[in-house]
């Protein structure tokens, strides 16, 4: 889930007297627009056979409409963060709103899939700039305590239930037409817009730090823009294969650079003085371990719907709303433990969590692999995602703590971001190469959905190649886990 920015440990708050409207206002922008950002990716999962069916593009085309918002919201994260820093939280908070709206209304009214796509990376950008800044709006806007902690509990619970509510209103919007799945955010983040005018407080009054001198200021523009090109010519080059092979320049060329930009990215930020984060949080074993294993999970479960959405509707003919209807046991789940997700880690601990939490998914794809064509939906899908959605239950909230539970309070703002750039890496990666696969072992024309389903092991092979490399990564952090607390003792 692509677009969750949610804090692991909110539980439901003591009771404590009434809020102001002005604080209730405050929470439905911020956690109204929490949602809309967490549904950003589900509602282009289900939507992307109608797009390519209606602006003629392949799998490897239309994929951008995932990839390109994980670009945007990953390649940019770090720079969001600078840019929040030094123009203000109001400020960013709401101009952010504004350019998602348009970007939203763009993308809905795109007649060119390269526009299409544009538009997912600005609104990747927007969310990139608003999830995390709501999360320290309402850290200095509500009282520490209870009422932060309910205002917490809600900022959370709307981001889990985000995805979920994308995937019904995709598969009933798209019905209807895909552009409306791109155009309804827009009138309601113009509403929350609205009201963030009045309710969103100034840099000053929230207690945020004072915008430093603009001559002292340091944007991060060419890292950023390293970074930000670097990701967009690695999904270019690896979307181009199928089609023009590995000695043509629009593949073996865009890696290439790709490698070359995401090289200056590493050599600007190890110069800088002001690096957009300290590379040496890299050597954080529990920031890394999280990073990668949160990436391996967030990548397999939007890679397997990425497979599940082109079968069901492509090869199997299910409508959009039966499609979003199947894919609700992977994702209903969080929505229902989202507030329980801190007791859960207090109670088990994180390393334990995370290592069960990557088993359940990489068993749900190799029993997926194992199902006959046409699977039954009880007994061949349902299982599969079920066990998805469990595995995201034990782990998601697990390795969000684990992530920053071993810096210094000064440096857990950059490490968080570190981590979502890590997540969104792994989500643009996992679903750019198998969208690869899939168009790379294309049976011919005329071949039966037999022959079509079975083209499409090579792409759930790497779906569970994948879980496997996030229970290696799990297991390696409960074991120096325990390893670490029998020394302790």
């Amino acid at each position: 889930m692509t677009s969750s920015f949610v804090p692991p440990h909110t539980a439901p708050a003591p009771a404590h007297p009434a809020w102001s409207p002005r604080m209730w206002g405050l929470l439905v922008v911020l956690a109204g627009n929490m949602l809309i950002d967490a549904l950003e990716v589900s509602v282009a999962l289900v939507a992307l056979p109608a797009i390519g069916a209606d602006l003629g593009a392949p799998l490897t085309t239309t994929q951008w409409t995932i990839t390109g918002f994980a670009i945007g919201f990953g390649g940019l994260m770090l720079f969001g963060a600078r840019l929040v820093a030094l123009l203000g939280r109001r400020r960013t908070y709401l101009a952010a709103l504004l350019c998602f709206a348009a970007a939203s209304l763009a993308g809905a009214l795109a007649e060119d899939p390269s526009l299409l796509t544009a538009t997912r990376v600005v609104k990747g950008f927007c969310a990139a700039l608003t999830a995390p800044t709501g999360l320290a709006i309402i850290a200095t806007a509500f009282p520490e305590g209870p009422p932060r902690n309910r205002a917490l509990s809600v900022y959370t619970l709307f981001g889990a239930a985000g995805f979920t509510i994308g995937l019904l209103l995709s598969g009933w919007l798209t019905g209807f037409s895909w552009r409306l799945t791109f155009a309804f955010p827009a009138p309601v983040v113009l509403v929350l817009f609205a009201l963030g005018l009045r309710l969103v407080p100034g840099t000053e009054r929230d207690g945020g730090p004072r915008r430093p001198d603009p001559g002292r200021r340091h944007y991060g523009l060419p890292g950023a823009a390293a970074l930000l090109c670097g990701l967009l010519a690695l999904v270019q080059g690896i979307t181009a294969i199928p089609a023009h092979g590995w000695s043509d320049p629009r593949s073996t060329g865009a890696l290439a650079l790709a490698a070359v930009l995401l090289a200056a990215f590493a050599a600007l930020e190890r110069t800088s003085a002001q690096p957009l984060a300290r590379h040496g949080l890299l050597r954080n074993g529990a920031l890394s371990r999280s990073a990668l294993g949160a990436a391996c999970l967030n990548g397999s479960y939007l890679g397997l719907l990425f497979i599940l959405g082109h079968q069901l509707q492509t090869l199997a003919g299910w409508s959009p709303l039966k499609t979003a209807a199947a894919f609700l046991p992977a994702a209903a789940p969080l929505v229902v433990t989202a507030l329980f997700s801190g007791r859960m880690v207090t109670r088990f601990g994180a390393p334990g969590l995370i290592a069960a939490g990557a088993l359940l998914p990489l068993a749900g794809t190799l029993l997926y692999l194992r199902a006959p064509w046409p699977p039954a939906y009880t007994t061949g899908i349902l299982p599969t995602l079920l066990l998805v959605g469990a595995g995201f239950v034990l782990s998601f909230a697990a390795l969000n703590s684990q992530a920053t539970s071993r810096l210094e309070p000064a440096e857990r703002g950059a490490g968080s971001g570190l981590y979502q750039t890590g997540v969104q890496v792994g989500a643009m990666l996992a679903v750019a190469l198998v969208a690869a696969l899939l168009a790379g072992f294309a049976p011919p024309p005329g071949a039966d959905p037999a022959e079509a389903a079975a083209a499409c092991r090579p792409a759930l092979a790497l779906v569970a190649a994948l879980g496997g490399l996030g229970l290696l990564t799990a297991l390696t952090g409960l074991t120096r886990a325990r390893t670490g607390g029998a020394r302790a003792r």
